[in-house]
C-alpha cells in the first residue's frame, strides 16, 4: 500500500488509484471509465463481486462510470439465463452500470478492423491444424516457426475470410492469425489466433455469424470502442497485455489501457466457474444459488447482505500477487452487518416440552423483548407466554457435567424475557425415552420487575407451545473439508458430507410466519437465519447464513 493521502482523506490509495490518479493530475485523462466484462457462461461468484467492487468502486472514487460489457464471443457456452444473471448480481450488490454492453455489439467493426489488417499483410488465414499449430509455436526458451501460410498474399487471405464468413468452411478448418513475432519470448505474440469458425446460433447474433473473435482480439478493440480508460483485469492477463497494445497500436485506435491486479483464492472453498457447473450438473448442489455455493447468488439466498460482501471486498484490499483469503474473514464481515439490523427473534430447533405445572391452565401473558439491542429504533415485541413451553433439548442435561449451567433436575434458570424456572420432574416413556419435563416458575422472577432475589445462571430461549409454528430450519455450513479442495485430484473427494442438515419439525415465534424471503435474523442464540423462498404460509423454510461465533474446526 501506499503512504500517500487523497486529498482530504486519511485512507491510503493502493496502486490502482494511485495510476489514476497521476492519470488525471497529468492529463491523461480527463474522466474516467472502467468496466467489468464478464462471460455469460455461468454465474457470478465471490471472486466476481470483488472485481465488481473494485471496478464500480474506483471509477465512483474518481467520479467516472462503469460499463458492463458481456463478452460474448463463445456461443457454445452462452446463454440468456447467465444474462441475466449477471445484472441481477451486480445491481443487487449496489452497483448501476452506464451501459450494458456486449461484444457481439462490435462483431461488425471488428470484422472490419480485421480486413484491415489483412489487407496490410498483419493477419492471415491458417489452415494447419490445431495440433500442428502449437508445435510451430515452440516453447517459452524456443522460438517458433512460420506457418506454411503465413505468407499469403493479402488479397487470397480477404478472400479466404470472407469464405470463412459466409460458412464455406466447417468448424476447424482453419483460423486467422495475426501476424506479429514467431520468435517473440512472450508466446501470446507468436501469431495469435484471432478468429475461430463456430456453427452455434449466438443468443443475440442468431446466425449472422459463424465466425467468432478470440478473448484478445475482441477485447482490447471493445475497450477502445468504448473509451475505457483504464482497463483493469486479474494477473493472469498481464501476459496478453503486450498484444492487447500491439492491436491498438497497428489499428491507431482510441489507446485504452490495461492493468492488472491478483485475484484472490478464498480457502475451502472453489471458485472455478468449471468445477461450479460440474457441482450443478452433477447435483452435489440443488443449483447455482444453493446456499453453500460461493455464487453471488448462492450468498444471497444464503442471508449475505450486499453490504457485508462489499465490506469484505474493501478488507482484502487490492494486491500484486496472488494470496489465499481465511473464509472466516467472509464470516466476519456478514456476522458484523447481521448483528447490527437484523431482527431479533425465538426458534427452538429441536424442541423439548416444558410443563410449568404451578402456571394456570388455560391462562397466559405476553412479555416484551428487544427486536434488536443494537438498534433501539426497532423497538420491542411482544412473545406469549402459558402454561406449555419448548425449549432447545441440548438446553437440559439429566446428569450434567460440572459447571453445567443450563437445565437439570433441581436446577434452575431464566427463560430469555421472562421468569426463573426450576425443574422439578422428568417424564419418559415406556422404553425410557425423554417425554417431557415438569417445571415450577417463580411468578416475582419477572424480566424488568425481578424481585424474587434468586441468581441463576443460565440464559435459555424458549417458545409458548400454544403459538409456536412448525417451520423447516436448513443449517448450511462449508462444502469442502480441505482448505485447499482445488489442489485435489478430483475436488469432489474433499466435499463435506455435513454441509447441510435439514430440521424439518423446529418451531419459531408467530412473527416468523410473516416473514418475506430474504428477510435476515438472529435466532436468539442460535446463529443468524433467512427466509428461504422455498417457504410457504403453512411452513416456513430458514436458512442459516452463519453461526453466532466461529465453530469450524478444521479436518
Amino acid at each position: 500500500m501506499s503512504t500517500d493521502k487523497t486529498e482530504g482523506s486519511s485512507e491510503s490509495l493502493n496502486f490502482l488509484e494511485e495510476i489514476i490518479e497521476a492519470d488525471l493530475r497529468e492529463g491523461k485523462v480527463t474522466s474516467v471509465l472502467t468496466r467489468f466484462p464478464p462471460e455469460p457462461n455461468g454465474y457470478l461468484h465471490i471472486g466476481h463481486a470483488k472485481s465488481i467492487a473494485l471496478n464500480f468502486g474506483l471509477a465512483q472514487k474518481f467520479g467516472g462510470k462503469t460499463n458492463l460489457r458481456y463478452d460474448d464471443t463463445n456461443p457454445t457456452k452462452e446463454e440468456q439465463e447467465y444474462v441475466d444473471s449477471i445484472l441481477a448480481d451486480i445491481r443487487w450488490l449496489g452497483f448501476e452500470p452506464a451501459k450494458v454492453l456486449y461484444a457481439s455489439d462490435y462483431f461488425d467493426q471488428m470484422y472490419d478492423w480485421a480486413k484491415e489488417l489483412i489487407s496490410r499483410g498483419l493477419a492471415y488465414v491458417d489452415f494447419s491444424t490445431a495440433e500442428e499449430i502449437a508445435a510451430l509455436k515452440g516453447t517459452p526458451t524456443e522460438p517458433g516457426k512460420d506457418s506454411p501460410y503465413r505468407n499469403t498474399s493479402p488479397e487470397e487471405n480477404l478472400a479466404l475470410i470472407e469464405r470463412m464468413k459466409v460458412g464455406e468452411f466447417p468448424d476447424g478448418h482453419c483460423v486467422l492469425r495475426a501476424k506479429v513475432d514467431m520468435a517473440s519470448p512472450n508466446m501470446h505474440l507468436r501469431d495469435p489466433i484471432m478468429y475461430r469458425i463456430k456453427h452455434d446460433h449466438h443468443h443475440r447474433t442468431g446466425d449472422k455469424w459463424c465466425i467468432y473473435p478470440m478473448y484478445d482480439w475482441a477485447h482490447g478493440q471493445s475497450d477502445s470502442i468504448e473509451g475505457i480508460t483504464h482497463s483493469i483485469c486479474t494477473l493472469e492477463f498481464a501476459p496478453h497485455r503486450p498484444l492487447y497494445e500491439w492491436f491498438i497500436e497497428q489499428l491507431d485506435i482510441f489507446p485504452s489501457r490495461q492493468f492488472e491486479f491478483a485475484r484472490f483464492n478464498l480457502n475451502y472453498t472453489i471458485m472455478s466457474k468449471r468445477k461450479l457447473l460440474q457441482l450443478v450438473q452433477e447435483k452435489h448442489v440443488r443449483g447455482w444459488d444453493d446456499p453453500r455455493m460461493p455464487t453471488i447468488s448462492g450468498l444471497r439466498r444464503r442471508g449475505y447482505t450486499p453490504e457485508a460482501i462489499r465490506d469484505f471486498a474493501r478488507r482484502i484490499g487490492v494486491a500484486k500477487r496472488e494470496n489465499l483469503i481465511e473464509i472466516s474473514l467472509l464470516e466476519f464481515c456478514i456476522r458484523e452487518d447481521l448483528n447490527k439490523v437484523s431482527l431479533r427473534r425465538f426458534a427452538v430447533l429441536r424442541p423439548l416440552k416444558v410443563v410449568v405445572t404451578n402456571y394456570p391452565e388455560g391462562q397466559e401473558e405476553w412479555l416484551e423483548t428487544e427486536n434488536n439491542p443494537e438498534a433501539p429504533e426497532t423497538g420491542t415485541r411482544k412473545v406469549a407466554f402459558c402454561r406449555e413451553l419448548y425449549i432447545e433439548q441440548d438446553d437440559f442435561m439429566e446428569n450434567p457435567p460440572p459447571k453445567y449451567f443450563r437445565l437439570s433436575p433441581g436446577g434452575m434458570v431464566r427463560l430469555k424475557s421472562a421468569f426463573i424456572i426450576r425443574c422439578d420432574e422428568v417424564i419418559k416413556d415406556a422404553q425410557g425415552n425423554l417425554v417431557e419435563i415438569h417445571c415450577s416458575y417463580v411468578p416475582e422472577s419477572r424480566s424488568g420487575q425481578d424481585t424474587s432475589g434468586l441468581k441463576v445462571k443460565g440464559v435459555v430461549h424458549w417458545l409458548s407451545a400454544r403459538h409456536a409454528h412448525p417451520a423447516e430450519v436448513r443449517l448450511y455450513d462449508r462444502l469442502f473439508q480441505l482448505e485447499d479442495p482445488g489442489a485435489e485430484d478430483d475436488f469432489k473427494n474433499s466435499i463435506n458430507p455435513n454441509s447441510l442438515e435439514i430440521i424439518e419439525n423446529a418451531m419459531v415465534e408467530p412473527a416468523l410466519v410473516e416473514a418475506n424471503d430474504g428477510d435476515r435474523f438472529q435466532f436468539t442464540r442460535l446463529g443468524y437465519f433467512c427466509a428461504d423462498p422455498d417457504g410457504t404460509a403453512e411452513k416456513p423454510v430458514f436458512n442459516r447464513t452463519v453461526t453466532l461465533k466461529e465453530t469450524w474446526v478444521k479436518k
